[in-house]
């Protein structure tokens, strides 16, 4: 499947890119934003994190024309701030997060991420890692599973779910992904499976979360990236599901208000260090949305380090 990255134009503008500036892409995946940036940069460069190999050699090919503004580390996101130090580099100019599940992997049937394609349940993004999609499927207590599909796929129907796993298992280890999906559509009323859209969907995103711990990824990354911004650097990030926007308002919400009792006399407020420049996400529009259905569910956010007074 083509690959297209999502905002592409709006979240590369939003970095208000120097040519000369440090910017960082925490999510490579096929490189299109990385390479909407790099083309921007004479003396600058671009450092690109990605968790996983495969995904990294691919895209080394597709941006060999740019690769010596380009330094790509096999990393998560949120060990970006220990690996750019590694580097020599204390402050940047930018970071472009995009949460969206674009990398080479989802696309590959292989790999268990997809609840079109029949594989071993996997939905590991490194695939160095321990944990995968058949251990907590097999594993995880009914309360455990549970409290995932409902806090991370906001599944209605997670306890019916999970007490379906937990009786299917007993018979014999749920393997492959198109097993969890019968297990899935088992669970759910007729009412529910006649709607639109895939009846396991939500469940696949909440153990995809679980598998890779994205969001506790996400919340470190948020943390570290703040931090590592220049004066007038800014930090966009595109979300795709309500918990990573979530997350994103909120954090950066936090940095740049300024609390100060009422009572307090104050002849001038304080400003704070950040802003954020969107007022409301950004989202596609009508000509991206047709050509992308990726894109629909697309937010992007801004933040930009101000310096305070």
């Amino acid at each position: 499947m083509e690959h297209i990255s999502v905002l592409l134009n709006e979240a590369v503008d939003g970095l208000e890119i120097r040519p000369d500036g440090i910017y960082v892409d925490a999510t490579l995946g096929r490189g299109g934003h990385s390479r909407k940036i790099t083309e921007k940069l004479t003396t600058g460069r671009l450092i690109a994190f990605d968790l996983d190999e495969q995904a990294i050699e691919e895209t080394k090919l597709l941006l060999a024309d740019l690769m010596e503004k380009i330094t790509i580390v096999h990393a998560n996101f949120a060990d970006m701030k220990q690996e750019l130090l590694k580097l020599g580099i204390e402050k940047v100019d930018g970071i472009l997060m995009d949460l969206g599940v674009s990398s080479p992997q989802f696309d590959d049937p292989t790999r268990g991420f997809s609840y079109r394609y029949d594989a071993r349940l996997d939905m590991r993004m490194d695939q160095s890692k321990e944990l995968s999609a058949y251990e907590v499927i097999n594993n995880y207590r009914f309360d455990q599973l549970m409290k995932i599909f409902s806090h991370y796929g906001e599944e209605p129907f997670a306890k019916n779910i999970a007490r379906k796993i937990e009786a299917a298992r007993v018979k014999a280890p749920i393997e492959t992904t198109l097993q969890l999906v019968d297990v899935i559509r088992s669970a759910l009323p007729a009412k529910v499976l006649s709607k639109k859209g895939h009846p396991a969907k939500q469940v696949f995103q909440a153990i995809r979360i679980e598998v890779n711990g994205e969001l506790d990824s996400l919340k470190q990354a948020l943390t570290d990236g703040i931090t590592l911004l220049n004066d007038r650097g800014t930090f966009c990030v595109i979300t795709f599901h309500s918990l990573e926007d979530r997350m994103v308002k909120e954090m950066f919400k936090e940095v740049s208000t300024v609390y100060v009792p009422k009572k307090l006399p104050i002849a001038q407020l304080p400003q704070a260090d950040y802003e954020v420049t969107t007022r409301k996400p950004i989202i596609a529009d009508e000509s991206e949305l047709s050509e992308n259905q990726r894109s629909h569910s697309a937010k992007l956010r801004i933040l930009r380090k101000t310096g305070g007074k």
